[in-house]
């Protein structure tokens, strides 16, 4: 079972740099759009995010409120990255969100003990 949750947490690892990865991408652009990349790491997330709340291993105890958080701000990163997927330019307002919403969930990962 620990094997298991490692390999989920890789994964989700991986979504992040590439959600990350993605968006910094777009900042050398001169106009910002949702790349495919963007979507696939927001989805890996989520679905590897809700995966390790169930295979648990040899990790402690899962915090709820931690895991709604995490859930709550990436369903808002992909709520964001659809709304402006078939969009010329992203509006600034919403680039910087889903930006700052990913630094904010892996800020959730890090330091919410």
């Amino acid at each position: 079972m620990e094997t298991l949750r490692l390999i989920l947490l890789f994964f989700h690892l991986l979504g992040m740099a590439v959600l990350f990865g993605g968006w910094v991408v777009q900042r050398v652009q001169p106009t910002k759009q949702v790349n495919q990349p963007m979507i696939n790491g927001a989805y890996t997330q989520l679905v590897t995010g809700v995966l390790l709340t169930f295979v648990r291993g040899d990790a402690p105890e899962v915090d709820s409120a931690k895991i709604a958080v995490k859930g709550i701000v990436v369903l808002v990163i992909i709520g964001l990255l659809h709304a402006n997927r078939r969009k010329t330019a992203v509006p600034n307002a919403a680039d910087l969100a889903i930006g700052l919403l990913t630094v904010l969930n892996v800020g959730v990962a890090v330091f919410w003990t």
